[in-house]
């Protein structure tokens, strides 16, 4: 006696050795012995063998037309041994019930498993559906396998225009683009943007890397759509006063100025004027939405997101020539230039200059202080402040950075070369010159002031703490060792940083003697800190990667192929050109600060890549021996 029976979902047949009601022992064709339970027995027959039965089967069931099956069968539930009968017209031998039951069993969708052997036929309307969604998936399948042909080809496939944000920067495994494309890479060998870009996808490296960023943080735009318009400023006082501003030739959110009025005992009045956007943009307003969602303007070369509406920067920021409101605090100073008295005010301010850095270094700069400034409008003021300046820089115990360097990108969008629009000049300046100690002092003094005066009236602030090397924001007045301050609001850019805005709130309000909009323990509160933390570190590395593309740019652009940098540590030299940090394997053991000599080897504009490669070193640095300590570099 055989048997055919169904084990772990296969079908299979072998020679009965013993039947023991409940069980049978088996043997397979391929002698394997088996123990098969008498409930999982579908067929018992005497001919032909086991191994054959399989193989006839499974051959005629080839012929067995499904449709035709599922017309023929009982809309009831059946036995496959009946419907062979009904089939084949009387008793069915071993192979036809056989070829009919793995017919049944091949086509689930036809014919839905009732129990062991038995069947019933799927009902019209679901049997449609199904053949529907199979010609679908079919027809699917065809166009994932056109689409990764003509992608090996070297075409773009005509679905993937509208999708191609999503494939580069958040791709679905359930589309069948996704699936095309990763089909594709496998078996090209290539990244999906790198396929992409050999298929047109991607023309413009730039828009690449600033699509990636915009997709993340922008998935809407950046335009902010209508709104309501900012309140009326109420009626403020005329500050007597002729401020003027400093900054870079691009800057147009401009949130601060100075002022000084020379005093007849030889000390002066200097003003330190902020922007008061707070006064007129309401936390729970259109404008106060939309600065909490973007919490900064963005920055990167030739071009930023910004903060507010253009308008609206344009409506409050302190351009020469306007009369804006602001947040002015004034410093009453001694003509030794001790700090006798601080005083806070809301006004508004005559903005008379914007000085721009390009105008003005050349003219204020630390030779030109030692050797006797020339004439130039506010030669007398900004000499006063500097001098100012110098003294609070060391009343801190700060120490100055005239050693390390700034850069300005300015990109020519009018221009185009062979790597894109878009032409790149990076200009060098010293950090640390006067200008930007004036600046920088005269900004610490009113954030570390205001920061202490929103403190001393218990009224909730955002405040930037240093402490063991890590800063953090914190809603505790906590010292800024890195400043040397005991707190340190950020509270100067309110144009530009959602943070400084809250600040601002809360000290035009404690400044009007109403309730400030938060407290420090207000939900809206500590999750804007919160989000503004990791919101602005991630703007400031999207900023850094753009100033690296725009640096490997450069490269491309003046074609250099060979540069001199400075040993970092290990496998780090810093270009001496352009702000630019790179990675060589064959660099030798080397002290810090090493000059080198590099050559270029390949710049990759879609990964942000440079393969440099060490020629020779030129010369040590001075204090440097054969043993000399290599510390931590910062990046570039």
């Amino acid at each position: 006696m055989n048997i055919l029976f169904e084990e772990d979902g296969a079908f299979k047949a072998g020679v009965v050795l013993a039947d023991n009601t409940a069980s049978l022992q088996v043997e397979l064709a391929s002698g394997k012995r088996s123990k098969v339970k008498a409930a999982n027995v579908l067929l018992r027959f005497e001919a032909p063998p086991p191994a054959e039965l399989i193989e006839r089967a499974e051959a005629q069931a080839e012929g067995i037309e499904t449709d035709f099956l599922w017309e023929v069968c009982p809309e009831a539930e059946f036995a496959f041994e009946d419907l062979a009968a009904d089939y084949v017209g009387a008793k069915p031998g071993a192979v036809e019930a056989a070829a009919v039951l793995l017919r049944l069993h091949s086509a689930p969708i036809y014919f839905h498993r009732k129990g062991r052997g038995r069947f019933r036929k799927a009902p019209p309307e679901i049997l449609q559906a199904a053949l529907a969604g199979l010609e679908k998936k079919r027809q699917v399948a065809l166009a994932v396998e056109r689409m990764a042909s003509e992608l090996k080809a070297g075409m773009l496939p005509a679905e993937f225009s509208p999708l191609l944000r999503e494939l580069l920067y958040k791709p679905d495994r359930n589309k069948p683009e996704t699936k095309a494309l990763e089909a594709a890479c496998a078996e090209t060998g290539l990244s999906a943007p790198r396929l992409l870009e050999k298929c047109g996808g991607i023309s413009d490296t730039h828009e690449y890397h600033l699509g990636r960023f915009l997709f993340e943080y922008f998935p809407k735009g950046t335009d902010f759509g209508e709104f309501a318009p900012p309140a009326e400023v109420q009626e403020l006082p005329e500050a007597v006063v002729r401020a003027f501003s400093i900054d870079d030739a691009h800057t147009t959110e401009i949130d601060d100025a100075f002022s000084l009025e020379p005093l007849a005992d030889g000390g002066m009045r200097v003003g330190i004027h902020i922007a008061a956007p707070g006064l007129g943009i309401a936390p729970d307003s259109d404008l106060g939405r939309f600065a909490r969602n973007r919490l900064s303007t963005v920055y990167m070369p030739g071009r930023k997101i910004t903060m507010l509406p253009e308008d609206i920067v344009e409506r409050f920021t302190l351009a020469e020539g306007r009369t804006a409101p602001a947040l002015s605090l004034y410093l009453d100073v001694a003509a030794d230039l001790r700090i006798l008295a601080k005083t806070t005010k809301l006004e508004r301010v005559p903005v008379v200059a914007n000085l721009r850095h390009h105008d003005i270094e050349p003219l204020f700069n630390e030779k030109t202080l030692a050797a006797g400034l020339p004439d130039f409008p506010f030669r007398d003021e900004l000499k006063r402040l500097w001098e100012l300046a110098t003294v609070l820089e060391a009343g801190r115990g700060a120490a100055g950075q005239q050693n390390r360097k700034d850069y300005n990108f300015v990109v020519d969008w009018s221009a185009a070369t062979e790597q894109g629009t878009g032409r790149i000049a990076i200009d060098e300046r010293p950090r640390g010159s006067p200008l930007d100690t004036l600046v920088a002092e005269l900004m610490i003094v009113a954030n570390s002031t205001w920061g202490a005066d929103l403190r001393d009236a218990g009224i909730a602030a955002l405040y930037r703490a240093q402490g063991a090397g890590k800063t953090r924001m914190t809603t505790v007045a906590a010292p800024h060792e890195g400043l040397g301050v005991d707190c340190y609001a950020w509270s100067s850019s309110p144009l530009r940083r959602y943070v400084d805005l809250i600040n601002q709130w809360q000290l035009i309000a404690w400044l009007e003697g109403r309730t400030p909009p938060y407290t420090a323990k207000s939900a809206d509160f500590l999750a804007a800190l919160r989000d503004f933390e990791l919101t602005y570190a991630a703007y400031a590395d999207f900023q850094r990667d753009m100033e690296r593309y725009w640096c490997l740019r450069w490269l491309l652009q003046e074609g250099t192929r060979e540069v001199e940098a400075s040993f970092l540590k290990e496998s780090l030299a810093r270009l001496e050109c352009i702000p630019l940090v790179v990675k060589t394997m064959s660099l030798p053991e080397l002290p810090r600060g090493t000059r080198l000599r590099l050559a270029i080897d390949a710049i990759d504009l879609l990964g942000a890549e440079i393969t440099v490669r060490y020629l020779e070193s030129l010369e040590l640095p001075p204090e440097a021996g054969p043993d000399a300590e290599i510390d931590e570099a910062g990046g570039g």
